[in-house]
């Protein structure tokens, strides 16, 4: 987790430009439910390969994250919106929660 945290932050200092947006809006509402909606999903994928409760946890947080970084990214091109660290910061509430409320009901 560490390493990928690591890997994002020095790959975002080369991103082509940063996103001015707000805190709030539809977009932020969408990466967070997407979030929760991967890493219960990629949670799930790890249960029914037979992972651990731990390894499972970790893949479904990661895969969510993951995409995540991936988006914004794409986004950080030169004809993308640019990198939001208000869209990632959705993202990575979306992840936890996703985690959450899929260990609720274990």
């Amino acid at each position: 987790m560490r390493i990928f945290l690591l890997v994002s932050l020095l790959s975002c200092s080369g991103c082509t430009h940063m996103a001015q947006d707000e805190w709030t809006g539809r977009d932020k509402a969408q990466h967070f439910l997407s979030s929760a909606f991967f890493a219960a999903a990629g949670n799930a994928y790890g249960d029914r390969q037979n992972g651990s409760r731990g390894h499972s946890a970790g893949f479904g947080v990661l895969f969510s994250i993951s995409l995540g970084a991936a988006k914004e990214l794409y986004d950080s091109r030169a004809g993308g919106t640019g990198w939001s660290w208000k869209d990632f910061s959705w993202d990575l509430a979306g992840a936890a929660t996703g985690y959450a409320l899929w260990n609720i009901d274990r």
